[in-house]
């Protein structure tokens, strides 16, 4: 009961807007760090990157390779000249870049026109049981990705 003696209502949480999420990012820029947080020491130099620089860095990952989030981190932050890379603002970005390629999907795009997440985020990630798709879509995406492609009908392999 509340002081007024009410019951609280709770009430149904609005379906999260990913895109307006993405579109309201920072810009990319590197901090130095006054304590140690996250595992990172102070005095270090972190990134704090975007969701579109996840977004791009997912689409290099060449079909079928899989990579590890510490791989991106270190990969974005040496390039970035910095000491390290945010692991909680990481998670947050890489969250909503995976969250608006399965509404991509689900609206009919096709994998190859979708930031490849699945490239990154394993099944046993605690992301993957965030997913909207969870972990069973999850692997099933893994799993298309790792599927040879199939020639085009009527053509002659080379």
């Amino acid at each position: 009961m509340s002081e007024r003696g009410k019951t609280a209502v709770s009430r149904p949480r609005k379906p999260t807007d990913w895109s307006k999420r993405f579109q309201a990012a920072k810009r990319p820029h590197i901090v130095t760090l006054a304590s140690d947080f996250a595992g990172v020491k102070a005095g270090s130099t972190m990134l704090i990157s975007s969701p579109a620089d996840i977004a791009e860095y997912l689409a290099k990952i060449p079909r079928g390779e899989r990579r590890t989030i510490a791989r991106m981190r270190s990969d974005m932050a040496r390039r970035a000249s910095a000491d390290a890379m945010c692991p909680v603002t990481t998670a947050i970005y890489l969250r909503i870049v995976a969250e608006l390629a399965l509404a991509d999907l689900g609206a009919g795009k096709d994998l190859a026109e979708v930031p490849p997440f699945w490239r990154l985020v394993g099944a046993g990630d605690k992301l993957a049981k965030k997913l909207s798709c969870g972990t069973d879509g999850l692997a099933h995406l893994i799993a298309l990705d790792a599927a040879p492609v199939a020639p085009d009908e009527g053509l002659e392999p080379a």
